[in-house]
């Protein structure tokens, strides 16, 4: 068994297909009229968006309070977790914690995706 996707419920899939592009998810099907969008990243992991409308179709889904589960984005270097966080908020995307380096190593920074969970970026400092 191997964990093989991740889903996020969103309450606008345009906006949400918008963020996640910025951060460069590549969308099999990135037409925003559908309720479903998927993408493979490079790791053979799938991330999943679902419409609020869609999973309520086959689940009794009530809106979380608080982050349930993290995604955190590698980036290649320090210098692209500043230039990623200054391209998702100049698109309107809400920041969540500016880039800084952290004490564990890294620069390191959190925006929010269109539904209000927290997206990290991150890079190992050299």
């Amino acid at each position: 068994m191997k964990l093989d996707a991740i889903g996020v419920v969103v309450p606008d899939m345009a906006r949400a297909v918008k963020f996640y592009q910025l951060l460069g998810v590549e969308f099999e099907d990135p037409e925003p009229e559908t309720a479903h969008h998927e993408a493979t990243l490079p790791n053979g992991l799938r991330l999943m968006l679902d419409t609020v409308d869609l999973v309520k179709s086959f689940t009794e889904w009530v809106e979380p309070v608080g982050n349930r589960v993290g995604l955190a984005f590698l980036c290649d270097s320090p210098a692209e977790v500043d230039e990623i966080y200054k391209r998702v908020t100049d698109a309107g995307f809400e920041g969540a914690k500016e880039p800084w380096d952290a004490f564990w190593g890294q620069r390191y920074a959190q925006v929010k995706d269109p539904g209000g969970s927290t997206v990290d970026l991150f890079a190992r400092l050299e």
